[in-house]
């Protein structure tokens, strides 16, 4: 029985080893409980060496492990489960080898986070010399332990190996931070942007690239705001296609962060354009910069919305956000009979806002053709959703529920277009509020069930 469960533990040690993807910190922390547990629970010897073809394990005495000319020098296998095992003793004696086993690092950094003290105190030495110890080569271990340290930082005693890379990426060579941007780990990534944007390792163009291309939002603002903070230093360098590749971006606060710059860039007049975009952060940040020019944005709208076909098709909420309910709501309910779904979308979108909804004369748009069109007008609609009139809203075709079999649960229910069964429960009768739910579609107003 033991044999086979030493072959688990040293399958999973080597799957981890060997197999498993780099930088993967939750593989690491579940060999480390695996092992542990399989130790401790399992009713195996708790010895560093127990595998069937190791020596004898310890008994009384010191513990150590062999020399290392020796022949019960420990593998990489039994050096693992003795950096995971239950007795902090085995743990701090495995530690003196770990050094030497570059494979093992990130197990040497979970044990920085290890309850017992002496254990902690001698893998944040060996942890400490292969980072930035006199022979270390930091770039090419930081991939594997970086997202375990992150991992574990968390942990009551992790703090102190989260400082450590802290420092050794600040102070180190900057291929360490360079190699980390790229990691597999979200928590690596930023925290390798946010240094490298610290230490000025990023050039402005590849900081709009980062924050245009890069999928996590945290990565994005950090690199955004950076580019903000180089517009008009080096003689105004910055702020030239940097900022413009800010303002082609596809996410609007990417897009709001370029056009909040061009004002410091000296290129205000350059705002315009993005009053009637389609984020209403990117359309309430142009009328900020263009207000510090002293233009004011409500006569541009009420000008867009007075352009016919050449009307942008976001106009009509740009208007209704700085516009006057009196003045104003008059067009856009002119707006919603519009031959252009994204021009009706807006206008109902603007009566959303200027809370000029009236919801008679709005229901129709509930029967659109453009399904943009019939959710703001569903979004408009939802301060009547408990009180408006059936007859005027879309009746979806209900699905009727199975039916409840008294009984036996395991007769079959009756064939479609039979008569049913004796036994045979009616369906139930929808809840009021479900079935007002599914009319009008409104699944954030009410709870759904779990």
């Amino acid at each position: 029985m033991h044999t086979s469960a030493f072959d688990e533990i040293r399958h999973r040690v080597a799957q981890v080893l060997g197999g498993g993807e780099e930088g993967d910190a939750d593989a690491w922390t579940a060999l480390d409980e695996d092992i542990r547990s399989a130790l401790r629970y399992g009713g195996l010897p708790p010895a560093p060496t127990w595998f069937p073809d190791g020596p004898t394990r310890f008994s009384g005495g010191p513990i150590r492990f062999p020399d290392r000319d020796g022949a019960g020098w420990p593998g990489v296998e039994r050096l693992a489960v003795a950096l995971c095992g239950p007795d902090g003793r085995i743990r701090e004696a495995a530690l003196a080898y770990a050094g030497d086993t570059p494979a093992l690092l990130p197990l040497v950094a979970i044990r920085c986070a290890d309850w017992a003290g002496p254990v902690r105190e001698r893998a944040r030495a060996v942890l400490r010399a292969e980072l930035s110890g006199p022979d270390s080569r930091p770039s090419e271990a930081l991939g594997a332990i970086a997202p375990v340290i992150l991992r574990v930082a968390g942990r009551r005693h992790g703090d102190a190996a989260r400082e450590l890379l802290v420092q050794v990426l600040r102070e180190g060579p900057e291929t360490g931070v360079t190699a980390l941007r790229a990691s597999r780990d979200r928590r690596v990534r930023r925290l390798a942007h946010r240094i490298a944007v610290d230490r000025g390792l990023l050039s402005p163009a590849q900081l709009a690239a980062t924050a245009v291309a890069d999928p996590d939002v945290v990565v994005q603002d950090l690199c955004a705001d950076a580019v903000l903070a180089a517009v008009g230093a080096d003689g105004g360098t910055a702020g030239g296609a940097p900022l413009t590749r800010l303002l082609g971006a596809r996410q609007g606060r990417i897009r709001a962060a370029g056009v909040t710059g061009l004002r410091k860039a000296g290129r205000a007049e350059e705002a315009e354009p993005f009053l009637y975009d389609r984020s209403a952060l990117v359309r309430a940040c142009a009328r900020w910069v263009l207000r510090q020019t002293g233009t004011e944005p409500l006569p541009l709208y009420r000008a867009a919305c007075a352009a016919g076909d050449a009307m942008p098709d976001h106009a009509p909420t740009g208007l209704a956000e700085c516009g006057d309910r009196a003045t104003d709501a008059p067009v856009l309910w002119e707006f919603t009979g519009d031959e252009r779904p994204r021009v009706r979308a807006a206008a109902v979108a603007g009566l959303r806002v200027l809370d000029a909804v009236r919801p008679g004369p709005l229901a129709p748009l509930l029967d659109d053709s453009s399904p943009r069109v019939v959710r703001e007008t569903r979004k408009a609609l939802r301060p009547w959703a408990d009180h408006f009139p059936v007859a005027g809203l879309p009746r979806p075709a209900a699905v009727a529920p199975s039916p409840r079999v008294e009984g036996d649960s395991t007769t079959p229910p009756p064939e479609a277009g039979a008569a049913p069964r004796r036994g045979t429960a009616a369906p139930e009768v929808p809840r009021a509020r479900g079935r007002m739910r599914r009319m009008l579609g409104f699944r954030g107003v009410f709870p759904r069930p779990r």
